[in-house]
């Protein structure tokens, strides 16, 4: 297969892949088997699209494939459902099941059935994550090793437990009673932004943003507007995600290379994400109750969104903001990003020393924005051949071809032009 066919390929599976989950796991009730039908028709594009050709519609050619083969199987297991009724089996005869009806309902609603499923009680927190990232996102097993900053094989091993587990307890593949919805709301929304944050900075791959990860994320957070319109967290994070994606049409230059925050041209952050992200965060205030740790992120995006220019940002706000954030909600990329805006408010030197402290954390022993932020830092002191040294360490870090040029032209003139 030519790069350009498999290009071709990934692509389209990773647009299409949460859709072909949800819409089979409803027809055939096994989060697992829908997977392998989904994937089963990607072997099937592999095969034939490089001699074929991609065909004009390919996330329809993928559903039109997997639903023939869900078809076939859902016959198999009706006949041998027959069979046995024929020869005196004491079973319940099985409705006929209208599978085109099925397998044609609504998108929306199948995707965010299946995020209520991957988020089970009966699975633990870290399955839970994982398997909806999987399926949702369309993330590869090394993707959510990196978004999570645990070992490859680790994700691997939490994602087929989930599995196993849902298919041995029997979760039918239905949206839980309203009474049981703000219990799984915690994980649901967490890989919502988990989701989000992949594509807005993607981890790996030649592309710094994955727009289409983060159209995904943004339309189950507005779901979840509209089908918990009472819970405030619920619009905290979809204010959060409304104004980090204005800001997408700016995040990269017409070469793909990434434009950081000072440097973006505020002209095109989308205007109307701005306006749906701020009417969002009123509507979390309103509700009452002290913020969570989405509606606080979304403050702080507000924040961003309301100057005009880089140079009126408010970042003494904004590490005020952040010193809340790590208080209701404590971790160490949290407590990374509070030594950006210190560093902004109150001097590099105050950044660099919360940024210090953090070296010694294990869980950011290869998480390439910690030295990039003391790279930066420390070229703000004047501290260039170590500036250059952390920069180049970011780089060796990062699995994102084009922060990994970023990270190496900052190694090679460690101070900002722009």
């Amino acid at each position: 297969m030519t790069p350009r066919a498999r290009a071709a390929v990934e692509a389209v599976w990773r647009i299409e892949s949460a859709r072909l989950v949800a819409g089979l796991a409803r027809l055939v009730g096994d989060v697992g088997q829908a997977e392998e039908l989904a994937q089963d028709a990607l072997v099937a594009a592999l095969e034939q699209w490089p001699a074929e050709g991609v065909p004009a519609n390919p996330g329809g050619w993928l559903m039109s494939t997997a639903k023939h083969r869900a078809v076939d199987q859902l016959r198999r297991r009706q006949n041998y459902q027959r069979k046995l009724a024929e020869v005196g089996r004491a079973m319940e005869s099985q409705p006929e099941v209208d599978i085109d009806e099925q397998l044609d309902d609504h998108i929306g609603d199948d995707l965010l059935r299946l995020v209520f499923i991957a988020c089970h009680p009966v699975l633990r927190t870290e399955g839970r994550v994982a398997l909806t990232l999987r399926l949702l996102g369309g993330l590869s097993t090394a993707e959510i090793a990196r978004a999570f900053l645990v070992p490859e094989p680790t994700v691997g091993q939490r994602i087929s437990r989930a599995k196993r587990t849902l298919a041995d307890r029997g979760v039918p593949y239905e949206l839980p009673p309203p009474a049981e919805l703000p219990a799984r709301l915690a994980s649901v929304l967490e890989v919502v932004y988990l989701t989000f944050n992949e594509g807005y900075s993607a981890s790996a791959g030649a592309d710094w943003t994955r727009p289409e990860l983060c159209a995904d994320a943004l339309r189950l957070a507005r779901l979840l507007q509209a089908l918990l319109p009472d819970q405030p967290e619920v619009h905290g994070l979809a204010a959060l995600l409304e104004l980090q994606a204005s800001r997408l049409p700016a995040r990269t230059g017409p070469d793909g290379a990434p434009v950081l925050l000072p440097d973006q041209d505020r002209r095109r952050w989308d205007k109307l994400l701005i306006r749906r992200g701020l009417a969002a965060l009123e509507r979390a205030q309103a509700l009452g109750g002290d913020f969570g740790p989405y509606a606080l992120q979304a403050a702080i995006a507000a924040g961003h969104a309301r100057a005009v220019t880089a140079a009126e940002t408010d970042w003494a706000r904004i590490a005020a903001l952040y010193r809340v954030l790590v208080e209701v909600s404590p971790s160490p990329v949290v407590e990374l990003n509070r030594a950006v805006a210190v560093g902004m408010a109150a001097g590099p030197a105050a950044g660099l020393a919360i940024a210090d402290a953090l070296t010694g954390e294990k869980a950011l022993a290869r998480y390439p924005h910690l030295p990039a932020v003391r790279g930066d830092l420390l070229a703000r002191l004047g501290r260039d051949d170590e500036a250059r040294a952390e920069f180049a360490r970011a780089a060796e870090l990062t699995g994102n071809d084009r922060e990994r040029a970023l990270f190496r032209a900052r190694a090679a003139e460690p101070r900002r032009t722009g």
